[in-house]
């Protein structure tokens, strides 16, 4: 019994339940289809020493190790990771290119009695399709941009969007990522710039082109990751939907979602070291100062208006976008947030009445 080859076009059938890599940890952590399940049949160490005995033994010696190995390891998963899978588990397999690793796997899961599917052309055929995917976003996809000076709340907004059933693009989420220089998360790495952009576009393959998609205003790059250059002109060229909120709340509600810097020091001083040469000496002996004496709304409040506030600013004027509205906000508190989501949902009913 052997498995069949699903189609590029078709990998996504609704019908597979579970999809499985079988590519090594590596190859795996670098990009994977969103969701898939990591059971590789040869390890980083077992593949790299299968290079080694093709080129100085030979092909024939390889395969036989090869086998052995991918044998033992297959077991290995069959005895614990899918022991108590159902009969009616369903998989779609892949590796590389879509041959002995991925077949080996689905070969043995068809003999158990699993309708089991091997992708054609492998993980390759899966990345082009992401890269031309990214590449042909539709023209009429609704994007809408929820902007305001660092420190709004602004993810919060998107994320009482999602709970209210509206489209949300959280480019952060993705990006594992709050997408200023401080930003980066405590004890969470970034995806590599692959598998950021196989989570943008398994989310965009979700959406309904025909409703809004909401989605915070970013820059062209958040942490180590880069926006695909196609998606960033649709951003740049969608209009936005502008909150203001009053610099001292900003700053508590930072301070409040901020609480790792004050504790440990080292990436704030890190960074108000790095800023030295775009603000001057005197102004990073006044953060100095600030952070000496644990100063830290003035600190948090003297950043704003010296650095975040007017990076802000320029990148806005630079856009040029179209503003459908502004909300003014009084603080973060939730009661607000939930105050701006709808209008934001209001906006949109009243847009569909004259449409």
């Amino acid at each position: 019994m052997s498995a069949p080859i699903l189609k590029s076009e078709t990998w996504v059938l609704p019908k597979c339940n579970m999809i499985i890599d079988v590519r090594s940890p590596s190859e795996f952590i670098n990009d994977h289809i969103p969701g898939a399940v990591n059971l590789p049949v040869l390890s980083d160490t077992e593949r790299a020493e299968i290079g080694t005995l093709y080129k100085q033994e030979s092909s024939f010696i390889a395969r036989k190790k090869g086998a052995a190995l991918i044998a033992r390891n297959i077991a290995n998963h069959l005895d614990k990771t899918m022991y108590k899978m159902e009969s009616n588990l369903i998989p779609l397999i892949y590796c590389w290119r879509g041959g002995q690793r991925s077949r080996a796997f689905a070969q043995i899961c068809s003999e158990i009695g699993w309708k089991s599917y091997i992708l054609n052309g492998g993980y390759k055929t899966y990345r082009r399709s992401v890269i031309e995917g990214l590449k042909n976003i539709p023209d009429n996809l609704k994007l809408i941009i929820i902007a305001g000076r660092t420190g709004s709340a602004k993810t919060d907004v998107l994320c009482a969007l999602s709970k209210k059933g509206a489209q949300v693009l959280d480019l952060e989420n993705l990006a594992s990522h709050r997408g200023s220089l401080l930003g980066r998360i405590k004890n969470k790495e970034q995806p590599s710039q692959r598998f950021f952009e196989s989570k943008l576009h398994s989310q965009l393959s979700k959406f309904d082109p025909s409703l809004n998609i909401y989605v915070e205003s970013e820059s062209s790059r958040i942490g180590d990751v880069q926006i695909p250059g196609d998606m960033w002109k649709k951003i740049i060229a969608a209009p936005m939907i502008s909150i203001t909120t009053p610099s001292d709340e900003r700053a508590a509600y930072l301070l409040r979602g901020y609480k790792n810097l004050t504790n440990d020091l080292s990436e704030l001083n890190n960074f108000i070291a790095g800023m030295t040469y775009r603000h001057g000496k005197v102004r990073a002996a006044i953060w100095e100062n600030f952070i000496q004496d644990k100063s830290w709304k003035p600190l948090v409040e003297d950043l704003l208006r010296s650095h975040y506030d007017p990076a802000y600013d320029k990148s806005i004027l630079r856009r040029d976008r179209k503003v459908l509205t502004e909300i003014s906000q009084k603080n973060c508190s939730k009661l607000c947030v939930e105050a701006t989501t709808n209008k934001i949902l209001s906006l949109h009913k009243m847009n569909n009445k004259t449409d």
